[in-house]
C-alpha cells in the first residue's frame, strides 16, 4: 500500500510551539518522513501500508522583516531535502497589508470583547454620549497564503492518478474538509491534528465512509521531540535554541 502524506507545514510547527513550548529546545529539526513512518506504522488496520511520497507545504519567511527566522527556515529547509525527508517542498506566500478591525481584548474565554468608551475616555454624538460606540485599529497583517490549498492539491491530484493507494493529512485545517471528503470515497485517509487543540469539527468523519479504514490521530510532544534529524544534516547544523 502506497502512502501519501500531505503536510500543512505552519500548522504543524505551531501545533509543536503549543506542544512543546515556544522557547523549548529540541522539537523544531523534526524529521518529517520518521514522524510519518511511525504514524503509518502504527496503523495495524493498513497491513503493507509504507510511506511512498511527503509533500511538504510552507512559505518563505520575509527576510526583509524576519531575517533569523528567514535564516533558520532556509537551513532547515536544506536539511530536509538533504536528508530525503520530504519528497517535495511546495511553497505558498506571506502577503502583508495593512488591516483596520474593532480594538478589542479577551474575556475570560478567549474571546474577543469589543472596547466600549468608559472613563476617562469618553466618545460623544452631537454633544450626548455615544456607549455603544468602537474604537478602530490600524495594524501590519501578515498572512500565509497557499499552504492549504498546496495540501489539498496534491491530496486530490495523487488519490485520483492513482499515485497513492491511501493518503495522511498532517492539519488541523478546517478548509480541508471538503477534499478530504473526497479523498475518503477513494482511498483509506489518516487525518493527523498537530495541535493541543480538539480536532476541527468538519475534519471529523465515520471510519467507515467511503472505501473506509480511515483514521484521526492526535500528536503528542513526544511525537515531536522522538523524531529529530541528526545534527548537523550534512553539512547543515541545527539552528541554536532549536
Amino acid at each position: 500500500m502506497r502512502v501519501g502524506v500531505y503536510v500543512d507545514a505552519y500548522n504543524l510547527y505551531y501545533g509543536g510551539r503549543g506542544l512543546c513550548g515556544r522557547g523549548v529546545a529540541g522539537w523544531r529539526w523534526l524529521d518529517i518522513r520518521g514522524l510519518a513512518t511511525t504514524l503509518v506504522g502504527q496503523r495495524a488496520d493498513w497491513p503493507g501500508a509504507g510511506v511512498a511520497r511527503i509533500v511538504y507545504c510552507t512559505a518563505r519567511i520575509d527576510a526583509t522583516t524576519n531575517a533569523s527566522g528567514h535564516r533558520d527556515q532556509d537551513i532547515y529547509l536544506k536539511a530536509l531535502a538533504a536528508a530525503g525527508s520530504v519528497d517535495q517542498i511546495e511553497y505558498g506566500k506571506y502577503v502583508y497589508r495593512v488591516k483596520q478591525a474593532p480594538l478589542a481584548t479577551k474575556d475570560s474565554h478567549g474571546r474577543p470583547q469589543l472596547v466600549t468608551p468608559q472613563w476617562p475616555i469618553m466618545v460623544q454624538n452631537g454633544g450626548a454620549p455615544c456607549n455603544s460606540a468602537v474604537f478602530m485599529a490600524s495594524f501590519a497583517n501578515r498572512e500565509e497564503k497557499g499552504s492549504d490549498v498546496n495540501v489539498a492539491t496534491h491530496l486530490l491530484i495523487d488519490v485520483l492518478t492513482q499515485t497513492v493507494d491511501a493518503a495522511v493529512v498532517i492539519s488541523n485545517d478546517s478548509d480541508l474538509s471538503f477534499p478530504l471528503r473526497e479523498a475518503r470515497k477513494r482511498v483509506p485517509v489518516g487525518v493527523v491534528n498537530p495541535s493541543r487543540s480538539y480536532l476541527a469539527g468538519d475534519l471529523r468523519g465515520a471510519a467507515s465512509e467511503g472505501v473506509g479504514r480511515h483514521w484521526w490521530r492526535q500528536l503528542t510532544q513526544q511525537d515531536f521531540t522522538s523524531h529529530q534529524l541528526s545534527d548537523p544534516t550534512g553539512k547543515y547544523a541545527r539552528p541554536v535554541d532549536w
